[in-house]
């Protein structure tokens, strides 16, 4: 007995995945594929970049509107078709040879695809808990499948990381079907179709979590290169729908009527100056988030970059800095103050006798020391495993006077235990002296050494500003060449004139 099933077809859920397996892939490309896949590694990052700031401007046009605007929409569907692409060719299926274009938009006949119905109303309240926490349960499912690796864990997580690596049950069996096909030649069809399956679960979880449906993932694993239930691999066509006959009718074109070529050209060149855009903001944001860290972790509490500690012992009368030329020229406002900031000098002897330490201007400090055995104090050598501070001695006399007695400081400290002399950077040429306070020979002594430096807040401050205007430009161009193509697109379709060449 026959049993038929009479029940509805299910429609299809609003984000499609298609993928063809190719028949004659190599044995052997897939093994370079990560490298061959770097360029579009950079390009995704900052398209990604695009694709946050994207998304969190639709959010509020939806809360506010109930609409997805139709430009960020097509963008974004652009940058996750763009993204799937690359797992198929790389190593989220390994399921082509052929490279993956530079584009956006659909490429008809590379073999992957993926289609994104656009939403004429969202709700307004789904919008606020369905990325987060109506999506939780499919975040589990689908770390399981890839282990964080592709889209929908890059919009649960604070640091998303799209498409760099697949791994979990995907990664797996993507390694089993490259070994596979390096010693037989073939793909195994089943690990195939479970690997397209389990992508485009993922990939529903994924248009979900990024706002572009309201309709709720479904829990099933439907396997193989086709659509839900079925639907043939490539672009659907239009169900038919009961109802009056419409009389089709033919568009003359005329060669006046097709849109110039210069206007696609010109969208291409447009997206790639907004993809450079889009990478120079991402530079720029990683230096300021590197500058901002090292101002909060490797500054003292008093606010003080402080270099480590340098240890000196030598036979001499005094240990001397290399001359600090200070010659700013330029603005007013810019000062050694206003760039350096205030310098630090701590000195300590091992012994605990009593030391002294000060900066004076450089010609005194060598008329004071002319002729008196010295020490130069040189920036770290490397000596086998170890960098070590270097000191330069010359022979001479024992100094006239104590330290302390000299009038030619700006600012000095003596005694026992470490004594620390602290002073604002100013133009000239300076020298830092440590000697014993009674001037006598033999110095063994640890020095820190640190300033202020408070030009580093205007250099994050610069850094965020070029940051927000390369990203707003990168994003406006970007967004505005993919207009422009579908622009050019639809003229072509309906023989209606596109944007001006």
């Amino acid at each position: 007995m026959t049993i038929r099933d009479f029940s509805p077809p299910r429609p299809a859920y609003p984000v499609r995945v298609f993928a063809e397996l190719d028949p004659n892939l190599s044995r052997w490309l897939w093994l370079v594929k990560w490298f061959l896949a770097i360029p579009h590694y950079l390009v995704l990052i900052a398209l990604w970049l695009a694709f946050a700031v994207s998304s969190v401007i639709a959010f509020f046009a939806i809360v506010l509107t109930g609409r997805f605007p139709r430009t960020l929409f097509d963008f974004n569907v652009g940058v996750m078709r763009w993204t799937w692409r690359v797992t198929y060719y790389a190593y989220g299926a390994l399921g082509t040879d052929r490279y993956p274009p530079f584009t956006l938009s659909d490429v008809p006949d590379f073999p992957a695809h993926l289609e994104v119905d656009y939403p004429e109303r969202l709700s307004r309240g789904l919008v606020l808990v369905k990325w987060w926490l109506l999506a939780l349960p499919h975040y589990l499912v689908v770390a399981f499948f890839v282990s964080g690796g592709i889209f929908a864990a890059g919009e649960a997580s604070d640091h998303p990381q799209p498409f760099l690596l697949s791994g979990g049950l995907v990664g797996l069996l993507v390694l089993i079907a490259g070994v596979t096909l390096l010693f037989t030649g073939r793909y195994p069809r089943p690990i195939f179709d479970l690997i397209i399956g389990m992508q485009r679960w993922a990939l529903r979880v994924a248009g979900y979590a990024a706002l572009m449906t309201d309709e709720y993932p479904p829990f099933r694993l439907d396997l193989g290169g086709t659509a839900d239930d079925g639907v043939p691999t490539g672009p659907t066509p239009a169900p038919a729908t009961p109802g009056p006959q419409v009389r089709s009718r033919t568009i003359e074109r005329s060669p006046s009527s097709d849109p110039p070529v210069g206007a696609g050209r010109r969208a291409t060149v447009i997206m790639v100056a907004g993809i450079i855009s889009l990478v120079l903001a991402a530079v720029l944001a990683f230096g300021a988030a590197a500058v901002w860290t090292a101002k909060k972790t490797l500054a003292d509490d008093d606010g003080f970059f402080t270099a480590p500690t340098a240890s000196c012992r030598v036979d001499s009368y005094a240990i001397t800095s290399e001359s600090l030329r200070l010659d700013f020229s330029g603005p007013g406002s810019l000062t050694p103050s206003s760039v350096l900031g205030d310098g630090r000098v701590t000195a300590r002897s091992a012994d605990g006798s009593a030391v002294f330490v000060g900066i004076a201007d450089s010609r005194s400090v060598d008329t004071y020391l002319e002729g008196v055995g010295r020490s130069t104090m040189l920036p770290e050598r490397r000596f086998g495993d170890e960098r070590l501070p270097v000191c330069e001695t010359s022979g001479g006399r024992a100094p006239s006077t104590a330290p302390a007695t000299m009038p030619i400081w700006t600012t000095y400290a003596q005694g026992s235990g470490s004594q620390t002399i602290t002073w604002p950077f100013r133009q000239g040429d300076w020298t830092i002296v440590i000697m014993n306070a009674d001037s006598s020979r033999g110095l063994d002594v640890a020095v820190d050494a640190g300033a202020t430096f408070p030009a580093v807040g205007l250099v994050i401050t610069i850094l965020m500003f070029a940051t927000g205007f390369f990203l707003l430009l990168g994003l406006a161009m970007v967004i505005g060449s993919a207009s422009g193509r579908r622009s050019v697109r639809l003229a072509r379709a309906t023989g209606i004139d596109g944007p001006a060449g």
